[in-house]
């Protein structure tokens, strides 16, 4: 069965090595992988996108408008103007703090956050918002956001990889000095539906 993960957020987030982490568990499991990004302002605030597509037999790296099984958005906002990709029903995996773009800090626009979880709220689909600030503090670091949703997109079922797959790549494709710090992250987030610590 094929599964299209759509994650996407503000440059530094570290949006890019979750869907390498996400691929390489993929392919562990004999799974065809195609992946695609989009970071060309990711080094001035902007967005990035990045699109997994995994199962079977995949034959193009893009993600269709609509059939995104899994949108994993790692700011409010950013998962708002990806919303189009998910298919009717899908997982939104969503952290709760707005990171202001480039253009938001631009434009003045008083952009917080609430408003934009309020509206996915109102839509046809599972969501998780996930307090990622308080997974971090946790964890001992504001550098593993993206493992922590990653745990807890893992453990709600939606990526087909379990966190223990997760784990397995943690092991192997993050800095030996990092490795403790991302599987407590990745174990916290994990953790968040279980202990009631999501908002839907």
């Amino acid at each position: 069965m094929n599964k299209n993960c759509l994650l996407c957020g503000v440059g530094g987030q570290g949006v890019i090595l979750a869907s390498k982490l996400i691929a390489y568990a993929a392919m562990e499991k004999g799974m065809q992988v195609r992946t695609s990004e989009t970071i060309g302002m990711s080094q001035r605030g902007g967005s990035v996108v990045s699109h997994v597509r995994m199962g079977e037999a995949v034959h193009s790296p893009m993600i269709p408008r609509g059939e995104a099984d899994v949108l994993l958005a790692f700011e409010p906002a950013e998962a708002v103007r990806n919303l189009s990709y998910l298919k009717e029903g899908g997982v939104v995996i969503v952290n709760q703090k707005a990171v202001k773009s480039a253009a938001s800090i631009l434009s003045q626009d008083g952009y917080e956050g609430p408003e934009m979880l309020e509206f996915l709220r109102t839509q046809d689909l599972h969501l998780y918002a996930v307090d990622g600030e308080a997974l971090c503090v946790e964890a001992g670091s504001p550098k593993v956001l993206n493992v922590a949703l990653l745990g807890a997109a893992a453990a709600s079922g939606a990526l087909g990889i379990t966190p223990k797959e997760m784990e397995t790549q943690i092991r192997r494709r993050v800095k030996p000095s990092y490795v403790e710090m991302n599987l407590k992250a990745l174990a916290l987030g994990a953790e968040v539906e279980k202990e009631g610590r999501t908002s839907r």
